[in-house]
């Protein structure tokens, strides 16, 4: 014959229940704390790539011929970022970057939109030519 026997259980003091709830949520607000602190950390190196290839397209596009400003506007928030990203500044480098990348795609539109219309402008001018031949011909 076995003797079974039975362990008593102790109900917890509101007190310890208390304390057990506020460490639980000091635990999770470091725990919070900790992982911000990481993302904060990380600098935007994809984002930083992302915008070299959206100015260096402007560039390439005609932007400092044909959209001027949103080109340099882009090129020096560019620096400012690669500054920002140097000193560890890493929201303010993705800020940079981000507008830098918005200014870049405006200026390469802007350059390919100007491209179009001086083509239109050859097309037209091209039109008128040889309708003028065609006239001279004729007569």
């Amino acid at each position: 014959m076995e003797l079974k026997s039975q362990s008593a259980r102790t109900v917890p003091s509101l007190s310890s229940c208390a304390s057990l709830r506020s460490w639980r949520l000091g635990l999770l607000a470091l725990g919070s704390a900790v992982l911000l602190a990481g993302c904060a950390g990380n600098p935007p190196s994809e984002q930083m790539a992302v915008t070299e290839s959206a100015v260096n397209a402007a560039v390439s596009s005609g932007g400092p011929e044909y959209a001027p400003v949103e080109t340099k506007n882009a090129q020096d928030k560019l620096a400012q970022a690669r500054i920002a990203l140097n000193d560890k500044e890493y929201d303010q480098a993705k800020r940079l970057a981000q507008q830098s990348e918005w200014d870049a795609r405006v200026a390469e539109r802007k350059s390919q939109a100007v491209k179009a219309q001086n083509a239109v402008k050859d097309a037209q001018q091209g039109v008128m030519e040889l309708r003028q031949e065609g006239l001279q011909q004729a007569q």
